[in-house]
């Protein structure tokens, strides 16, 4: 997709700040700061832990800190509110003044999301796209927090097309927060790779990501280490980061502007080249209108 079309806009998130999204891929790391995710669960469950590793990311490149206190991976074990935020809030208190970098809060629980925010936070990243506890879209509005809002096919029946599935559920959620008055410049869509798709669902909703810009939003990939990546590879999770780059390349050819990612380096240097070529493209198509 030409630069041209990608367009360059600023997402505007909680505590006065602003992120320019488009004419370069914003990388947002993964922290989690729980002891069983899928790939890296108990390295980064001590708040010690959590904050140098989020700090490191930083150093490397990430513009965006994405903290979460519970694992979403199948049949993962349900924490409660309590546990999910003493895993959390103590590792964003740590950060806030530590870094420029923005802080994520990963969570479908609105009282996490007030407190995470109150904290430090300066987005809200709902895997449940509003539709677990819609109160998260009052607590965006009323804080000004930047609000991601993924797909997903867990807990509900999909429709069969892959883009008219992610059309329903997105517009829904977006309506969710329109009502809560939620501005749409503090609004980022994720089609939530991996969450209740298989294999050929997740090849099939890169091939036609394009046509997810015609809900006119930002749009994020999440594909880091999934299942879909080590099936295509053969790679267990932990292995799995230079399928991740690749995906992530093909994404930003495609014009996702976030990528939220396990490692750093190896995104940020596949999403430079991705950059170059599309800045090329650009001028190319300038000088051709010229």
């Amino acid at each position: 997709m030409p630069l041209a079309q990608l367009g360059s806009s600023f997402w505007r998130v909680g505590h006065g700040r602003e992120i320019e999204l488009g004419t370069r891929a914003v990388i947002m790391a993964i922290v989690n700061a729980t002891p069983d995710s899928f790939s890296d669960g108990g390295r980064y469950d001590t708040v010690d832990a959590a904050v140098a590793h989020a700090l490191q990311a930083a150093g490397e490149g990430a513009q965006i800190i994405d903290i979460g206190g519970e694992s979403t991976r199948p049949g993962a074990d349900i924490v409660t509110p309590l546990q999910e935020q003493a895993r959390v809030l103590p590792v964003i208190e740590a950060l806030r003044g530590r870094t420029d970098a923005l802080i994520s809060i990963d969570t479908y629980r609105a009282e996490t999301a007030r407190l995470a925010v109150s904290a430090g936070a300066h987005i809200i990243n709902d895997v449940f796209g509003l539709q677990k506890e819609p109160e998260i879209g009052k607590i965006a509005a009323d804080t000004g927090a930047g609000l991601c809002l993924m797909h997903t096919g867990r807990e509900r029946e999909k429709l069969a097309d892959v883009i008219a599935d992610q059309f329903l559920f997105l517009q829904r959620s977006l309506e969710i927060a329109s009502a809560a008055g939620v501005a749409r410049d503090r609004i980022v869509l994720d089609p939530g790779f991996g969450f209740a798709k298989d294999t050929e669902e997740n090849i099939e909703l890169m091939v036609r990501f394009g046509e997810l810009h015609r809900l006119g939003l930002p749009l994020l990939a999440g594909t880091s280490r999934k299942r879909f990546v080590g099936a295509i590879t053969g790679r267990e999770a932990a292995d799995r980061d230079a399928g991740t780059a690749a995906t992530s390349v093909l994404l930003r050819l495609s014009g996702a502007v976030i990528f939220r990612v396990h490692d750093v380096a190896i995104n940020r240097d596949a999403l430079a080249i991705a950059d170059a070529m599309l800045a090329a493209r650009y001028s190319l198509e300038q000088g051709h209108s010229a």
